[in-house]
């Protein structure tokens, strides 16, 4: 178990040394709402990989960095804003918790809430979650609730039972999740020594657009860093309601993580935009799955299919000429590839993606290898 509260050793040792990472509110408690009051709930969340991808950086003359949430306990961004929002409702002696997910914030919830021996109920659009996300929540012990309607449904649902119930809400319109979310701009000006001068983001609630703006703006009053990134959210183009100007009520996309026509941050990221000079796109899903194909085979990183719409998001700004040559770019990936892995079992052309099939034969093995005896 996490130990709660913060008197707790500088960290576990290492026999050559090193410190283990504590998990975000540990290792930036300084920067967070937290008290020596607050019963932490850490999986060790956090300290996740910042790439060159030189590939990347070589296609657009930019110097690009891939920010891989992916490797978070439940394989996503979320557990940095349900860390605090789990510790905080438990500070506030919360037994119970509840969402609305589209997969990603319903495997955190589930998982966070088992670890702090609280209830989770997560509430999930009918048939518009991924098989990988819901069997995180089931394994976790969730009453997982799917209901007939969309994500937007689902939230005015759990909003309602946590201001009516015994039950406290750890959707990103707590501001828990976003203080939480803001973390990884912390980490990234950590690796870089400061702010890139471009960040590019997926966007479905918008809280992760928003939250990063958040950290970088805070870091900057501290004098960690004298940039401001401009702040690039990408949307799925069949849910996009940051282009379109309104809300769209039957959200369509293969990203499901970003499938949300009306963003709980919606106000909070229009102002981070303004103040970030930043700017909103959309990218339709053969956009995103060609850059889902992109990242994996030319930098080594396997996302679910909504994360690889920064990477879409990068190709087509900087093929639009409006990124200087040289600046740093950091594209956030928000989820890992195995909790959505049946895109990447299909080739360009939609068919199913099969093993070779060859017979015992080291000869010819060799050969669909294209390999020669000693060469």
């Amino acid at each position: 178990m996490a130990l709660f509260g913060f008197n707790r050793p500088e960290g576990l040792k290492h026999r050559r040394g090193s410190r283990q990472w504590r998990g975000v509110i540990h290792e930036y408690a300084d920067r967070l709402d937290v008290s020596k009051n607050t019963p932490v709930v850490s999986l060790g969340e956090g300290g996740t990989p910042l790439i060159e991808a030189h590939r990347l950086s070589e296609m657009t003359g930019l110097r690009v960095f891939i920010k891989f949430e992916g490797m978070n306990p439940t394989g996503s961004f979320k557990d940095r804003g349900m860390t605090m929002a789990v510790s905080k409702a438990k500070e506030h002696g919360a037994k119970a918790v509840i969402c609305a997910s589209t997969g990603n914030t319903s495997a955190s919830a589930a998982a966070y809430a088992a670890y702090g021996g609280m209830t989770a109920a997560v509430l999930v659009p009918d048939g518009k979650i991924s098989m990988g996300k819901l069997s995180q929540a089931v394994i976790h012990n969730a009453h997982v609730l799917q209901v007939a309607g969309n994500f937007d449904d689902c939230l005015d649902i759990a909003r309602d039972l946590a201001e009516n119930y015994p039950v406290h809400l750890v959707n990103s319109v707590n501001n828990d999740r976003i203080e939480g979310q803001k973390t990884a701009s912390f980490e990234v000006i950590d690796v870089l020594g400061r702010a890139p001068e471009y960040h590019f983001l997926p966007v479905g609630n918008a809280g992760n657009y928003t939250a990063y703006h958040r950290g970088y703006r805070e870091e900057a009053k501290r004098g960690r860093t004298s940039v401001i990134p401009r702040m690039f959210g990408f949307q799925a183009a069949g849910s996009a309601p940051f282009i379109t100007g309104e809300r769209v009520k039957n959200p369509d996309t293969i990203a499901t993580a970003i499938r949300i026509g009306n963003p709980a941050s919606w106000d909070l990221a229009l102002a981070a935009r303004e103040d970030s000079n930043g700017y909103f796109g959309a990218i339709d899903d053969q956009g995103i799955l060609a850059a889902h194909k992109l990242l994996a085979k030319e930098v080594g990183v396997f996302v679910e299919p909504s994360s690889a719409i920064s990477v879409a998001g990068l190709m087509e700004r900087a093929e639009a000429g409006v990124l200087e040559k040289g600046a740093t770019a950091v594209l956030t990936v928000t989820g890992h590839g195995l909790k959505d892995p049946q895109w990447a079992l299909k080739n360009a052309d939609g068919s199913d993606a099969e093993p070779t099939k060859v017979p015992v034969d080291v000869a010819q093995i060799a050969e669909v290898l294209g390999l020669k005896a000693g060469a």
